[in-house]
């Protein structure tokens, strides 16, 4: 149970590179209000402090000594093992109630341990990370916890100064904060997981949430536009959903299509990983993003062009394309261990795909249409429809599908609330 006026707050860093750094942060977070609890990550040297949890601690996490992990090769196997290490002993800390949040500091290096032991926590517990490549594209997005908070460690490479001890005394004031004041998930009802690409695009949200709701279900909503799939990703490798509705797969498209807005290579595979079962159509997959503020990328010049805003910016992929999209989809649909119904709606699978619309190709459609019934192979259900994505059809498939799987206990039952006179 969390202590709401005194939370305490793990502090993971190198103590022996890193120590004016940890110390002040350990001196903001008491004069925020929490407890410090130290853990050092150091592998050659030794800080000046003593850590409640030292580097020997953290090596014999990870079924190592110190001397074993300098002597495995070089920086990256040492700090690989210490990150490993360390994602067990905060996990552990964790569980038995130790800890109500975590908060690390580094560079490159320290970033990359923290990232694990950020993946290692559960969803809703508070984890900051304070790095020098803090939202850069250096970090893939499948290391990227679901509800992980991060802020640039501006000025931080070698030594305090003014500019990095106003960002360190923020976030230590952030990790106090959110620890004191954080509500963990605790669902009183199945959670199933719905994707979309916002609501212009894909509309099928506004009938099935409150379909599936009324069937006593909580439904999560994740924006497809690479984090938001990459939350859905970290939640379904925790075993979080009763079910997924993966509707919007455009981000599977975009990372095949080299586009940063992705959510990695893993995408559309943790669900059917942990037996999870899945219905799964092929919203926005013939749609390539790139950001708006950049030129068009030199292989989508000549195709269909959207901008949505300022921000982001959209093109179609060509036939033969959307041909090795729909391949991939059903190379990761085969991995599943779980159920999974296919859906496949011929009308069309987003907005502006449609005959008047920017983005409308019909050719491109049929190409994809015709690759994806040929991929598809069983257990996999597949089920073609003759209705465009966003029409009532479509919803009123998923839903059948969803029914069916429910009376036959692929899916636990919802708990419907009783009204009470």
């Amino acid at each position: 149970m969390t202590n709401r006026s005194r939370p305490r707050i793990l502090l993971i860093g190198t103590g022996d590179t890193k120590a004016d750094e940890l110390l002040f942060m350990q001196r903001c977070i008491g004069e925020a209000g929490g407890v410090i609890v130290m853990m050092d990550i150091s592998v050659l040297g030794d800080p000046p402090y003593k850590a409640a949890h030292d580097k020997h601690a953290v090596a014999a996490a990870a079924d190592k000594t110190i001397e074993a992990v300098i002597a495995s090769g070089d920086e990256n196997s040492s700090m690989t093992l210490m990150a490993l290490g360390a994602s067990r002993l905060t996990r552990r800390l964790c569980d038995d109630g130790e800890i109500d949040g975590m908060i690390t500091i580094g560079g490159t290096m320290g970033t990359d341990l923290a990232l694990d032991v950020a993946l290692g926590l559960p969803l809703g517990f508070p984890k900051l990370i304070v790095s020098t490549i803090a939202f850069s594209h250096l970090i893939p997005p499948e290391r990227i916890a679901a509800d992980l908070m991060m802020i640039l460690w501006a000025g931080g490479l070698y030594g305090l100064n003014g500019t990095c001890k106003a960002v360190l005394s923020q976030a230590c004031g952030a990790i106090v904060g959110a620890s004191r004041s954080a509500i963990r998930p605790r669902p009183q009802r199945p959670i199933v997981a719905l994707t979309s690409l916002g609501k212009s695009c894909l509309s099928y949200m506004v009938e099935l949430k409150p379909q599936l709701e009324a069937r006593g279900y909580e439904v999560v909503v994740f924006h497809t536009t690479g984090m938001g799939g990459r939350a859905m990703e970290s939640i379904a490798a925790q075993g979080g959903f009763a079910a997924v509705l993966d509707l919007s797969l455009q981000e599977v498209a975009n990372q095949l299509m080299g586009s940063v807005v992705n959510s990695g290579a893993d995408r559309l595979m943790n669900a059917g990983r942990h037996g999870i079962p899945q219905i799964v159509a092929p919203g926005a997959i013939d749609m390539v993003d790139f950001p708006a503020w950049l030129p068009v990328p030199a292989e989508l010049a000549d195709r269909p062009f959207h901008a949505h805003n300022r921000l982001l910016a959209s093109a179609t992929s060509g036939p033969e394309d959307r041909r090795r999209i729909a391949r991939a989809i059903a190379a990761k649909l085969a991995e599943a261990t779980a159920p999974i119904a296919f859906v496949l709606p011929t009308g069309g699978i987003q907005q502006w795909d449609q005959e008047g619309e920017p983005l409308h190709d019909p050719e491109g459609l049929r190409a994809f249409v015709a690759e994806m019934r040929a991929a598809i192979r069983a257990p996999v259900e597949l089920h073609v429809i003759n209705d465009h994505i966003n029409e009532r059809g479509f919803v009123e498939k998923v839903l059948a599908i969803f029914d069916r799987w429910v009376a036959d206990a692929v899916v636990p039952a919802g708990k419907v609330a009783v009204e009470r006179i």
